[in-house]
């Protein structure tokens, strides 16, 4: 099983959507899957980001849920943001 580990602006990012339980629901749904090695489904839209986030992978928990995150090598995979596409990729 893959160790899940959070950036700092992901804690951030986390603690906005902590009291919303449809979101949570959503998210360690998914993060379950990925720490258990499990392909995301087609259904999440999981897909390699380009631009300020290349390298990363996104897919989408809920509408414009988004969760982007690194599958490293040694067995880690580390979330780096959470939110919506106008809060992840302003500008």
């Amino acid at each position: 099983m893959k160790k899940i580990h959070y950036s700092t602006k992901s804690k951030k990012d986390l603690k906005k959507y902590r009291h919303n339980p449809q979101k949570m629901e959503g998210l360690f749904k998914v993060l379950n899957m990925l720490a258990r090695g499990i392909e995301i489904p087609e259904f999440y839209k999981p897909h390699k980001l380009v631009g300020q986030y290349a390298g990363c992978l996104e897919c989408h928990i809920e509408g414009d849920f988004l969760l982007i995150w690194i599958d490293e090598k040694n067995d880690i995979i580390k979330i780096i943001r959470l939110g919506s596409h106008s809060e992840l990729f302003k500008g």
